[in-house]
């Protein structure tokens, strides 16, 4: 049987600093800062709740940051 692997360990970041910027410049430093995975989402967006290592959730309203979360 194969071993399970070992996420990598997420970036040392806080969501809310990406809160009121635009959603371009906010994928942009997320993804400098160590987010391996960056989501922007309109508002409302039916999505799934599986919590991924390394992720780091936008929901974008009029092109700017709304609310930021990980997983």
């Amino acid at each position: 049987m194969a071993p399970i692997p070992t996420p990598s360990a997420e970036p040392k970041d806080s969501p809310e600093g990406y809160v009121g910027l635009d959603a371009a410049s906010a994928e942009r430093l997320a993804r400098e800062r160590g987010w391996s995975s960056v989501r922007s989402l309109p508002p409302g967006a039916i999505i799934t709740m599986e919590y991924r290592v390394g992720r780091l959730n936008f929901e974008v309203r009029d092109g700017r940051v709304a609310r930021a979360w990980k997983g």
